[in-house]
């Protein structure tokens, strides 16, 4: 049995607030509780780093259990192990006397062990009547016992945290990945668009990632790659169609020329009244609205509608179309003209693009009649939101934060 009471260490080292609370720790023991000691010892390895102990200290550890003569650490088979530094030094392959002190040492901080020292400093051990340890004098393993829940605990969380680093990793190699040949397929087939500066901008990005980054360094870098990749795969999608469409048109003879579009909505009214022609009387059906691109994006490249949301803060599309509201009549933009736009770019582009004129307010003298021509631009298909938010996410965006 060990003896429940305060050891104090022997000859000129000090004792600590620390050692005492180990100590007091320690001599709760539960009567009934045990651990293995080669699992509890894995699972320091484990958690070394979290625990505070370095390998050194850990191997001389390891040469501590091989001299409790049990698998199961329990207050039944006793707590002290009692080796010489000579014994430790072999069983350490070798470590030097002061390494191995200094590392004894780190142990006991770290609240591992609690030494137990005779009053002469040796370690030993008294036999009782009955044959078996008495009183022993080294050092004891029971904080292993008594923190095994703890220790179990902290080597669970690094394996977590070691599986959670791996799955970042490999949706950042497969997101680069997408983005670097989505990037070379559009300069290979020449496909109009800013890809030569996405292409520059992606390597600083890129670059900007340390050698060996952490779970939240891989985590922010991720999101903006996400996005990055949405920006340019909706770039395609859009020159895709647009081609697609451009190509029917011109096959099956319906390309019209207009050197003043704008003026064919004026001129309609008229033509229908003189000439009653039915093509004018039905309608062409408008284009279908472009899927949004993601609201981070937007928020990263028009961040000064974020103080108009609710709260002053935007977290999802309904927040962001309640903060244009407010934005589209600061602006001056008339409801019928944000109304229009909602109904031919969808009411989430059209709300980005609400963000985008006021990210850009002083580069646009009427923003109302702005958004009008973009809306008739859009209707038409000679508008796409990619390019503002590329431009802007240049200037406001994470790649500017890394070039800068």
């Amino acid at each position: 049995m060990e003896p429940q009471y305060v050891s104090t260490p022997f000859g000129r080292r000090s004792m600590t607030l620390g050692m005492l609370a180990n100590q007091e720790s320690a001599s709760k023991v539960d009567p009934d509780a045990s651990v293995d000691k080669w699992k509890i010892f894995r699972a320091l390895c484990e958690a070394k780093d979290r625990i505070g102990v370095s390998d050194r200290a850990l191997a001389v550890l390891n040469a501590l259990l091989t001299f409790y003569p049990k698998n199961e650490i329990a207050e039944v088979n006793g707590f002290v192990v009692f080796p010489s530094n000579a014994q430790l030094s072999l069983r350490t392959h070798g470590m030097a006397g002061t390494t191995l002190r200094r590392n004894l040492a780190m142990l006991v901080e770290a609240g591992l062990i609690i030494r137990r020292d005779s009053p002469n400093g040796k370690r030993f051990a008294r036999r009782n009547g009955e044959g078996g340890l008495g009183e022993a004098y080294g050092f004891s393993l029971a904080p292993l016992l008594t923190r095994a829940g703890e220790i179990e605990a902290q080597a669970a969380q690094v394996v977590a945290d070691r599986l959670e680093w791996k799955r970042l990793r490999e949706r950042l190699t497969l997101c680069r990945r997408d983005i670097a040949k989505l990037i070379e397929i559009a300069l290979v087939e020449e496909i109009a668009g800013e890809w030569t500066e996405m292409q520059k901008h992606f390597n600083l990005v890129i670059a900007s990632l340390p050698r060996r980054p952490s779970a939240a360094e891989m985590e922010n870098l991720l999101e903006d790659l996400e996005g990055f990749r949405a920006l340019v795969v909706k770039t395609l999608e859009t020159k895709t169609k647009t081609g697609k469409t451009d190509a029917n048109d011109s096959q099956n003879g319906r390309h019209i020329h207009n050197s003043n579009p704008h003026l064919i909505s004026e001129l309609e009214p008229s033509f229908e009244t003189k000439q009653g022609a039915k093509p004018a009387e039905e309608p062409q059906p408008r284009r279908e609205p472009p899927k949004s691109f993601p609201l981070a994006m937007v928020l990263q490249a028009c961040p000064e509608i974020v103080a108009y949301g609710p709260g002053g803060g935007i977290s999802s599309w309904r927040d962001l179309m309640s903060a244009a509201v407010i934005v589209r009549s600061t602006l001056g933009v008339s409801p019928s003209a944000y109304q229009e736009a909602c109904d031919v770019m969808g009411p989430e582009n059209a709300a980005s693009v609400i963000a985008c004129i006021l990210e850009r307010g002083g580069h646009i003298n009427s923003a109302g009649g702005y958004l009008r021509d973009l809306t008739r631009r859009a209707e038409r298909g000679e508008f796409s939101l990619g390019p503002m938010l590329m431009a802007l996410l240049r200037a406001n965006g994470p790649m500017a934060r890394n070039t800068g």
